[in-house]
């Protein structure tokens, strides 16, 4: 809701929040309703995707129902349907490029400053990785602690035994390499866009191509046979359509 209509929303905001993703019995639709506000985006005749954001009380955002008040309301409107488009549109393309993603696995030097590169397959940087996705819709952005506890869990240790130093160190890694960057005049950092989708194609990648594969064992049964070669011909699909084939 903060993030879609750029409004805080607390315990003791009334209304109900909810969202909503409908797939069965119909056309897929989302539905996501901030007091008596609504956006719904659907498929318009199974032709255009369309986004409609409905504000039934011009209250909701301290704005009076005088008409002279329709272009606060359309802005708000838009600026909605906006960021809802662009949640969307990084959610569904997070490929990088080569350069960039050699960029990010290696070493960088910054004013004089070493940073240590963010290597694929690490299980350390894919639990950065994947904590970055979790805040990368927070509109406030994270602080060194919370976002600390989120790596352990991911990385599966106790919050006592990744250090507050080591949480730094990664931090900077990740700021040095254009990941995230500092909110200014607080102690906050917010992912970058850059971040965002180097964070969700790592999580992505790995967690729905490399790590099932990992897992198959296809010389010991017919079926992880069958399994491993389903696999690598959409694969093999899936690089013959971004033109990645060697």
């Amino acid at each position: 809701m903060q993030l879609i209509f750029n409004r805080r929303v607390t315990r003791r905001t009334p209304g109900r929040f909810r969202t909503r993703v409908l797939t069965e019995g119909v056309v897929p639709s989302l539905h996501v309703e901030y007091k008596k506000s609504k956006v719904k985006q659907y498929h318009k005749e199974g032709q255009a995707l369309r986004t409609e954001t409905t504000i039934n009380d011009t209250y909701d955002f301290a704005i009076g129902r005088a008409l002279h008040n329709l272009p606060a309301l359309r802005e708000i409107g838009f600026a909605a349907n906006r960021r809802v488009l662009h949640v969307d549109s990084l959610s569904h393309d997070c490929l990088i490029g080569e350069d960039q993603l050699h960029a990010v696995t290696s070493p960088i030097c910054v004013d004089e400053q070493r940073a240590a590169g963010l290597r694929f397959g690490d299980s350390r940087v894919h639990a950065l990785m994947h904590a970055l996705c979790l805040f990368a819709l927070a509109p406030t952005g994270f602080r060194h602690r919370e976002f600390r506890q989120q790596v352990a869990q991911l990385h599966g240790r106790d919050a006592q035994t990744y250090s507050a130093g080591s949480m730094t160190y990664d931090l900077r890694r990740l700021r040095m390499h254009g990941l995230i960057e500092r909110v200014p005049r607080t102690h906050r950092y917010r992912i970058t866009l850059m971040g965002a989708q180097v964070a969700m194609f790592y999580a992505r990648l790995y967690t729905r191509a490399l790590r099932p594969a990992c897992s198959l064992q296809p010389h010991g049964s017919a079926r992880g046979q069958h399994a491993f070669d389903r696999l690598d011909v959409a694969l093999a699909n899936f690089l013959q359509e971004v033109k990645l084939v060697a």
